[in-house]
């Protein structure tokens, strides 16, 4: 195999990045890009030897890294930022060509953001605090210390945004990161690799272990030293996850599925209801936080559907390199199968396909919608992770949240009214991680973010993630007891 290849001009090292050196593996995987299903290269294929020989580095790097002031880890994020800004460029061509992403959101949207989330909790650990209370005299002092080697398992959908969300608050907290990216999508986790190393990371406080899911993720998962697991991704890989860390009693982080509503009442701004309801197709619906499920009003339905029709067949779907595209590719021969399947299942079961409904030439899936859909039915519970949406009608408040939360996750929900008392009681209703008004997709690294049922389990963003990256301690201190010649 080849130690480095080039994609799209951009030189990218194949091999995993363990200890602060590469390193190579026995055997390979094939990386193809969703664009053209054009080969992009051999990948080292991490095993248990990987798994093993990253954790080991990062748990013999943790010392040094946990011990390390605040302000010189705040300094090297910063200066992994300025390598990210830096090449801005090189990452979002690299990515679209991996994942297939529009590569105007990665110029202009998410690699700027990359670097904004190493900025974000560089700086929030400078000012990370709780103030001291007293108890019957005692002074009460919380602090947060570093957990130890973290295993941080990312999907294919975002790479390096979700990546760096798991990776900038764990190097923040003093922890270390043996990263696992997704086999479809591995090369911009490679590129970070290089970015810290540049940046002055310490060689084991940063790992990157490639490979196919179970091959390496059950011998990264079920490590007795791993102190933390963060994942993102579906709900059959995280059962899985769980259960491998059981025996260690590891934390878990794990941000999953979604089939969010969006509510749309009969006195919502309805050219902004269209606008973010045909939104949910960004990233050819490849998105957990999708508000998949439209649920209209009955008296504004047709009206909506009419409009929403007009949007959304106006998109032009194509090569994600080109300016003038709005809905790129499906990332896998084997994700626009399971895509066409439950829409073949769906008008099959008695669904209408108003626009959509069929795939197009390569690895692209027309932008769906689809009505008369029964609520029990499995379009409208299980999530498709595509660019399928459902129509569904309402008469009043009460039947609204009903539908809304009659699904076993409970990840995000959007709400477009114009009446403000009706956004809080109803957003005060929903069963749901993040709930948007009159928006789509603001997120604040100071928020908590992640999932209600199903959809996941704990919150990260803001101190809830140093919260998880860290062991807090409350040190207890009597006023009496001191040696008074010291003070």
């Amino acid at each position: 195999m080849l130690d480095k290849i080039t994609v799209a001009g951009v030189s990218v090292d194949t091999r995993h990045w363990i200890g602060g050196r590469r390193v190579a593996s026995a055997s390979t995987f094939t990386d193809h890009s969703p664009i053209d299903g054009s080969e992009l290269g051999e990948i080292a294929r991490g095993g248990p030897a990987e798994a093993r020989a990253a954790v080991a580095a990062a748990r013999d790097a943790f010392p040094a890294w946990a011990g390390t002031s605040h302000a010189e880890r705040a300094r090297i994020l910063h200066a992994i930022a300025d390598g990210v800004e830096k090449r801005i460029e090189e990452l979002a061509i690299v990515e679209t060509t991996d994942n297939g992403a529009l590569l105007r959101s990665h110029r202009r949207g998410v690699m700027p953001r990359v670097a904004h989330n190493f900025r974000f909790f560089a700086d929030w650990l400078l000012t990370l605090d709780h103030e001291d209370f007293e108890t019957r005299g005692h002074t009460n002092h919380v602090s947060w210390d570093p957990a130890g080697p973290c295993v941080l398992i990312t999907p294919w959908n975002a790479p390096l945004m979700l990546a760096t969300w798991k990776v900038a608050p764990a190097l923040a907290a003093g922890d270390t990161v043996v990263l696992k990216p997704a086999e479809w999508s591995p090369l911009t986790a490679s590129l970070l690799a290089d970015i810290a190393a540049e940046a002055g990371l310490p060689a084991g406080v940063l790992n990157v272990v490639q490979g196919h899911g179970s091959e390496v993720g059950d011998a990264l998962t079920s490590h007795p030293d791993v102190r933390r697991i963060s994942f993102t991704g579906s709900v059959p890989t995280a059962r899985r996850i769980a259960a491998s860390a059981a025996a260690n009693l590891t934390p878990l982080s794990l941000e999953l599925g979604g089939k969010s509503p969006l509510l749309v009442f009969a006195d919502a701004d309805l050219d902004l209801a269209v606008d973010l309801a045909v939104e949910q197709y960004d990233n050819a619906g490849q998105v957990c936080l999708a508000g998949t499920r439209l649920l209209v009003e009955e008296s504004v339905a047709e009206e909506f559907t009419r409009r929403f029709v007009q949007r959304a067949s106006a998109l032009t779907q194509g090569d994600p390199r080109d300016e003038a595209t709005d809905v790129g590719p499906t990332i896998h021969p084997r994700q626009l199968e399971k895509i066409d399947g439950f829409v073949r299942r769906a008008v099959a079961a008695g669904a209408r396909a108003v626009i959509g409904g069929h795939r197009k030439d390569g690895q692209y899936y027309a932008p769906t919608l689809l009505t008369d859909v029964a609520q029990n039915s499995e379009i409208v519970q299980e999530e498709v992770f595509g660019p399928v949406l459902t129509l569904q009608t309402f008469a009043g408040e009460d039947e609204a949240v009903r539908l809304a939360d009659d699904t076993r996750f409970g990840l995000a929900a959007t709400v477009v009214t114009g009446d403000r008392e009706r956004a809080e009681r109803v957003g005060g209703q929903l069963v749901a991680g993040t709930v948007w008004v009159n928006c789509f997709f603001v997120r604040d690294l100071r928020a908590p973010f992640g999932g209600s049922r199903q959809s996941g389990v704990g919150r990260e963003g803001g101190t809830w993630s140093f919260d998880f990256y860290c062991d807090l301690k409350n040190t207890v201190t009597a006023p009496k007891g001191w040696n008074q010649d010291h003070g």
